[in-house]
């Protein structure tokens, strides 16, 4: 033997002396967490600004904010006995005890922005209340802290230089300005969407690149988030519970025919903070389901307000995530919320009415269940060949008569002249056509009206399909051999912990050992699928967000293939009194604006379109 030593690559790191940290260090390693790039800076100092009670803000930036940011505000100001201590670590107005930060109502409380800033940049802090007759300043790494008085008018300014100029390693990581630029102007986007009530300009390079005036949340919606939007939007405010307990979603939600293909334009408040937060976008992205059209992103600009001390904000260093006290009340109110919303029909109906609709129904009854029973026939698929006949009587009143269609457009006419009440009652008006036997031709009061019928009637088998499911009690089917999966410790205690839950989805879940789970019972619909695939995805659904909707998915992909093949077909002449009826139908039913896929049933073509058309007034 020798004692040759082993040559390693690294090199070992033995402990040493436990030491205190310089403030500078413990500064710069905060800055780390705080000051990312310089779209953190225009966040932090302008969640400072509203929460200074500001009418209008100023964000002037230079060189995509590497060279240059400042954020001037006209709010409440800071007294110039207190600017020292604004520049201070860990120093704020905002909370003063723990039952503070557990009911936290402002954007910024842990007073770090300033300080962590300070000590990656070269920063000037100027501010007047209006008590002062003029304005006081300081420079952030003056060590001796000294005020200078200077001219300036009522409300705090920011002025950031060189960003990460003592920390050149730092400062290689931050891409091209107009990348930066753009981050910090998504910030400024976010923080406008939040605050209709205050005016924004944001300037580059000495230019003025976005000015929003203050407006309600309407107007200011289409300012920031464009035309596009605005048109294809639905409005969305309910409200349930009452004082504490009360939980408010309200905002605009993109229609699915105007959906992305990049989830580029989401935009989710909890009071008043944007947050991107797993459990909210989950929740929004299940009540798309039925709706959005493979990979496709939906649009939406929402708020949640609820009880402060219902939601821990303090659980990320940019303050980007949230955590709810009861997770899956939450996404549950989220999801029916927005689900009702995409569901309305075309009848006439308020945002308020929909609200009290909300309020008022009653929890879900417990689903009771039978084994080993035979499928059952809902009479609701309405083949082609069945299709007519719901309306045979009609039809044959219209074959009676030797011209072709049963209301001539003459007709059609005098009826939305003498009939307000009925253009209400039909806003898809009345059919007039088919067109290649694939499209129905139909005249409202606002002009053309073109339906695809296989699209359309597709959607209606689909939400009769589920309507007769659900009013029905859920089959479910007892395994010869029940399906055994190792899980994990954490998986095990989901299933146990959510086992009511699960036996309402259809599966009876036991646990053989604390790392086995025993599946006895699945639903009868989805008997053919990958039952071990199916729990674990449940389970993990069920853990990240409190719920899952993975068995109710599976449920609607089959009943969507069975009103896929039980539609009316492409190529299939209808009468005129099925293709009114199938209008008819479509005014009735929930989602009627989209087939299973996602893509539109129909379109209207207004009269002022077709006259541009044909150059009419011109």
């Amino acid at each position: 033997m020798t004692n040759d030593t082993v040559q390693t690559d690294h090199p070992v790191h033995r402990s040493s002396s436990i030491q205190l940290l310089t403030d500078t260090l413990i500064s710069q390693i905060a800055a780390g967490e705080v000051v990312e790039r310089p779209s953190a800076v225009v966040k932090e100092l302008l969640e400072n600004a509203v929460d200074a009670g500001s009418t209008q803000i100023e964000i002037r930036l230079e060189n995509g904010g590497i060279k240059r940011i400042a954020i001037i505000d006209n709010g409440c100001g800071i007294p110039p006995e207190q600017l020292r201590l604004a520049l201070t670590r860990h120093a704020t107005s905002k909370i003063t005890s723990l039952n503070d930060l557990e009911n936290v109502a402002t954007l910024g409380f842990r007073g770090e922005a300033l300080a962590s800033i300070a000590s990656v940049a070269d920063l000037t802090l100027q501010s007047r209340t209006a008590e002062e007759p003029h304005a006081w300043q300081m420079r952030g790494n003056d060590p001796t802290g000294t005020l200078s008085p200077c001219s300036g008018g009522f409300g705090t300014t920011v002025d950031v230089h060189e960003l990460y100029s003592n920390t050149p390693a730092r400062r290689k990581f931050l891409k091209s300005e107009q990348t930066e630029y753009g981050h910090c102007a998504e910030v400024v986007r976010r923080i406008a969407l939040a605050q209709p009530g205050i005016r924004f300009t944001l300037m580059h390079n000495g230019k003025a690149t976005a000015q929003w005036n203050a407006h309600n949340l309407s107007q200011r919606c289409n300012q920031v988030l464009g035309e596009q939007f605005a048109q294809s939007q639905l409005p969305i405010d309910i409200t349930v519970g009452e004082g504490a307990n009360s939980l408010r979603l309200y905002g605009f939600i993109g229609q699915p025919t105007a959906s992305r293909t990049r989830g580029d334009m989401q935009y989710f408040y909890v009071n008043g903070r944007f947050v991107r937060d797993r459990l909210l976008t989950h929740a929004v992205r299940a009540a798309y389901e039925d709706v959005l059209h493979g990979n496709r992103y939906p649009a939406y600009l929402l708020y949640l307000t609820l009880d402060p001390s219902l939601v821990d904000v303090n659980v990320h260093p940019a303050k980007i995530e949230v955590r709810f006290r009861d997770s899956r009340s939450i996404h549950h109110f989220i999801h029916q919320s927005v689900s009702r919303t995409l569901a309305q029909t075309m009848e006439p109906h308020t945002a308020a009415d929909e609200s009290i609709a909300y309020a008022e129904t009653p929890a879900r009854s417990p689903v009771s269940w039978h084994s080993n029973t035979p499928p059952v026939s809902y009479g609701v698929e309405q083949k082609t060949a069945s299709y007519g006949a719901l309306f045979r009587q009609s039809r044959e009143q219209e074959e009676s008569h030797s011209s072709p269609l049963p209301m001539p457009a003459t007709e059609l006419s005098d009826l939305f002249k003498t009939n307000e009440k009925q253009e209400e009652d039909f806003p898809l008006g009345f059919a007039l056509a088919q067109l290649y036997d694939i499209y129905i031709l139909a005249q409202n009061r606002h002009g053309l009206v073109l339906v695809d019928m296989h699209a359309a009637h597709e959607r209606i088998v689909y939400e009769k399909l589920k309507t007769a499911l659900d009013e029905k009690t859920l089959q479910t089917q007892t395994l010869l051999i029940p399906v055994t999966l190792k899980v994990t410790e954490i998986e095990a205690g989901t299933a146990l912990e959510n086992r009511e839950t699960l036996q309402e989805l259809g599966f009876d879940i036991s646990a053989l050992t604390p790392e086995t789970i025993a599946v006895r019972t699945v639903p009868t619909l989805l008997r053919e699928a990958d039952t071990a695939n199916a729990i674990r995805n449940i389970l993990r659904d069920m853990h990240e967000y409190g719920t899952s909707s993975i068995a109710k998915e599976k449920r609607n992909e089959l009943l969507a293939t069975v009103a896929c093949h039980n539609a009316v077909r492409a190529n299939r002449s209808l009468t005129i009194t099925e293709m009114n009826a199938l209008l008819r139908q479509m005014e009735q039913t929930e989602r009627a604006d989209q087939c299973n896929h996602g893509r539109p049933t129909w379109t209207q073509l207004g009269l002022s379109e077709l006259d541009a058309l044909f150059l009419r007034g011109q």
